[in-house]
């Protein structure tokens, strides 16, 4: 065979091996610098929390700095296009929630929500608890859907943000309930909680991370659970859907993901790093130890499920 012929066709192989072969050298010494965790959310909310949780733990683990960047706005879009238009190399990462999944028949949006993402880590669901100031007068779903018709258009709930999973499980609740009540956006959770503590809206499906203890110390009621089964962090609290609106269910997922095409030894170190290797026992004893008694559940994924997840959301 004539050397021009055979340097042609060995070329593109040896191109591949050169490429995986750089790839793997990159993730050896990787991390070499702080890596930036993104949060598209207010603080305050269960999103930061979690994303603050888990930068900790990837910090310890990989022996690097990781600085959460909150950038809130959008329905999550500023800051998950900021990641998508990153350099691939893995030091600029977001924590997404479900409006990742949501934003897509929503909006036009300035990045594909799969294929300008790489799957780093399926954290958790967390379903979304129905919780009210202590100044309303119910304590049960009965109790409010009675008041609500009593006072059409009178109560208020608020949420994370417009089309946020916050303001669908509202609208849901107005459709299957059948009464009305105002809905009122903020910039995230942080934000629409305090505005719930200080009484200023009278409900919300509130992510349960933060709100559980404001409703232990008694400045907040919890009405119910939106999740098909009754949380392990709450076991007396009933379901929405128990309490008369069968089939009723609103959660929320995070999901660690990088900008397309990070090198596949990287994604996998960081992975690792973060302690989501797909052993269930180890991922729930790392993020139970993360995240005790607050009503989330912990999903395992493999990566490759990842992208599938959102492409079904």
């Amino acid at each position: 065979m004539p050397a021009t012929k055979l340097f042609v066709k060995a070329c593109p192989f040896a191109c591949a091996l050169l490429l995986a072969t750089s790839a793997t050298v990159f993730a050896q010494s990787f991390p070499t610098k702080p890596i930036r965790l993104v949060v598209p959310l207010a603080p305050g909310g269960g999103g930061d929390t979690v994303a603050r949780l888990i930068g900790q733990k990837i910090s310890e683990s990989m022996e690097q700095t990781v600085v959460v960047d909150n950038r809130p706005g959008g329905s999550t879009m500023i800051g998950t296009e900021l990641v998508a238009r990153s350099a691939p190399d893995g030091y600029t990462l977001v924590v997404a929630t479900s409006s990742h999944g949501i934003n897509p028949s929503l909006y036009k949006l300035p990045y594909d929500p799969v294929k300008d993402f790489s799957g780093i880590a399926f954290i958790a669901t967390s379903p979304m608890m129905l919780t009210v100031h202590p100044s309303v007068p119910a304590k049960t779903v009965k109790d409010l859907i009675a008041l609500a018709k009593a006072k059409p258009g009178k109560l208020n709930y608020g949420s994370s943000g417009m089309a946020s999973i916050v303001h669908l499980a509202g609208e849901l609740f107005n459709l299957q309930a059948g009464v009305k009540t105002v809905h009122i956006p903020y910039k995230g959770t942080g934000p629409a909680l305090n505005e719930l503590l200080g009484g200023q809206i009278d409900m919300m499906f509130a992510s349960p991370v933060p709100t559980i203890p404001h409703v232990r110390n008694g400045r907040l009621r919890a009405i119910a659970m939106a999740s098909a089964e009754r949380s392990l962090a709450m076991p007396d609290l009933p379901t929405v859907a128990e309490s008369g609106l069968p089939g009723f269910e609103a959660a929320t997922y995070f999901i660690v993901l990088g900008p397309a095409n990070i090198p596949g030894p990287v994604v996998r170190k960081l992975n690792l790093g973060g302690t989501f290797i797909c052993d269930p026992s180890h991922l729930l004893h790392s993020l139970y130890q993360l995240l005790p008694d607050n009503g989330w559940r912990i999903t395992v994924l493999y990566l490759k499920a990842i992208g599938k997840h959102i492409a079904q959301e």
